[in-house]
């Protein structure tokens, strides 16, 4: 079997394990901390647990695809609900729409809050989604690239997009539809995880719409870190080798210039005949490719990186009110003011919208008893365009986001709390000190990403959200997957 290693336990690179493993190639992944997760990790604070990745769990096939790589299945992620509502939404009017469960439910839930124009519109729209949908996953998603030619090598997908307006923005595509700003909101929001602004994202990117107001959001019993620990659990059982603690210095040679292995930090050397690499793209070449000159959007100040965002894990006294739900967006009223703020000025929202994430309701055990675990989220600017002291700013931060709690009827009597702001998400190694990685600018989509193969340096591949296809749970489990196809590729017959 040709060894291979893996850089990275997180999703992405737990992905890749699997479906290496069931390929049948020998795997080794080497994680710096203890145990899986990366980015999708744990955080314990007096009695509380935090996930301290990804809140919004979509397309739980994307996870079975792969533990039956690896020969187990999703029964292995535990109990998988689907949460109804998918999210709470809640308008500086004060007037709230619930995201439901299903598109019945949906549709009167829009006639109720919004009237039946709007409510008859939502079949037509959840119909274009679906045809978006169905033509971007299997040719322009789940699909590698080796040049922008490729992006011609499904000319209906390809007519079909153009038929469906793909190409036109997204707040206009949604408010073709729906005549209530507030669905425009609802239903353009998900251009932020491609970091751009909806009313200058394109309306390809209303398949993130599909996947979470449509096909549903989910929440594993054990919380977002049950994702990773599935994984690496099937990945390790079909043969992959954890290192945990370990952290890779060099990408090692061989005469003839291919990749040989990795050195740890602490000298040792592990022979391979191809690595992935999951580390942010452009923190991969400089410390572990310093000799090649990286893609364009990854080399420093070229990228256009997404916004960042403040998190605040924070354990309180008390429940949620009740009209609360797992997932709560708070739509401020200056709606384009603050997407100017953040993306052009570089400086702070003056109206933010916030995510407020409730845990410990669908997790008790996340919290002492009558205590609460909370995951508030404000976009923020990244380190490349904000002009904003963190160190300073971060406790004014801090206090404005207790008081929002109080006043939106989140208990607030705080136990235990960790502040994350850019400065932390860099010390992390993320690039721009952002967790979103790079935008999804037409020029950093697809083709034009950095690519999953560095050609220089034949068996060096990557996955992650700084690669194809790009940010969220599935797309980096889908890039973990394509880097495996990558490694067939350019070592055919895993089991040789």
């Amino acid at each position: 079997m040709s060894p291979v290693i893996v850089i990275g336990a997180g999703l992405a690179g737990l992905a890749a394990a699997c479906h290496l493993t069931g390929a049948g190639y020998e795997v080794t992944v080497v994680e710096r901390a203890s145990g899986p997760g990366g980015r999708s990790g744990q955080l314990q604070l007096g009695g509380f647990s935090f996930d301290t990745g990804p809140k919004v769990l979509t397309m739980p096939d994307l996870i079975s695809d792969a533990l039956r790589a690896a020969g187990s299945d999703l029964s292995a992620l535990g109990p998988l609900k689907r949460l109804d509502p998918a999210y709470r939404a809640r308008y500086a009017d004060g007037s709230t729409i619930m995201v439901k469960g299903d598109r019945e439910s949906m549709r009167q839930e829009i006639a109720d809050t919004c009237g039946s124009v709007d409510a008859a519109a939502f079949e037509e729209f959840v119909t274009w989604l679906r045809k978006l949908y169905l033509a971007e996953m299997p040719h322009y998603i789940d699909a590698n690239f080796d040049s922008p030619l490729d992006l011609l090598r499904s000319p209906r997908a390809a007519a079909q997009l153009v038929r469906l307006g793909a190409f036109r923005k997204l707040g206009d595509a949604v408010r073709s539809f729906f005549h209530d700003p507030r669905l425009v909101k609802l239903f353009s929001f998900q251009a932020m995880y491609a970091g751009l602004a909806p009313e200058k994202a394109l309306a390809i990117y209303a398949v993130i719409t599909y996947m979470d107001s449509i096909e549903g959001v989910y929440f594993p019993e054990g919380g977002m870190h049950a994702v990773p620990q599935a994984l690496a659990a099937a990945a390790e059982k079909n043969g992959a080798d954890l290192r945990y603690d370990s952290t890779v210095e060099s990408v090692l040679r061989s005469p003839s210039g291919r990749v040989a292995g990795v050195r740890l930090s602490g000298g040792e050397t592990l022979r391979a005949d191809a690595v992935v690499c999951t580390l942010d793209t452009p923190v991969a070449y400089e410390q572990l490719l310093p000799d090649l000159r990286p893609p364009r959007a990854a080399r420093p100040g070229q990228g256009d990186y997404s916004p960042s965002a403040v998190v605040w894990h924070v354990g309180v006294r008390g429940m949620p009110p009740a009209e609360a739900a797992h997932h709560n967006i708070h739509f401020g009223e200056q709606w384009d003011e603050s997407f100017e703020a953040l993306l052009e000025r570089g400086t702070l929202m003056p109206d933010p919208s916030r995510l407020v994430s409730v845990h410990s309701l669908d997790a008790p055990d996340q919290a002492p008893e009558g205590c609460s675990s909370l995951y508030v989220l404000e976009p923020v600017p990244n380190l490349d365009t904000g002009r904003i002291d963190w160190k300073q700013e971060a406790p004014r931060m801090r206090d404005r986001l207790h008081g929002f709690l109080g006043q939106n009827g989140y208990p607030d009597d705080v136990v235990v709390e960790e502040l994350l702001t850019p400065l932390e998400w860099q010390e992390q190694g993320m690039a721009a000190g952002t967790p979103f990685a790079l935008a999804h600018t037409f020029a950093q989509t697809g083709p034009f990403r950095p690519p999953n193969v560095e050609k220089r340096l034949p068996g060096m591949f990557f996955a992650g959200s700084g690669t194809v296809p790009g940010v969220g749970v599935p797309m980096v489990l889908i890039s973990g997957k394509l880097a495996a196809k990558r490694v067939a590729d350019y070592l055919p017959g895993g089991r040789r």
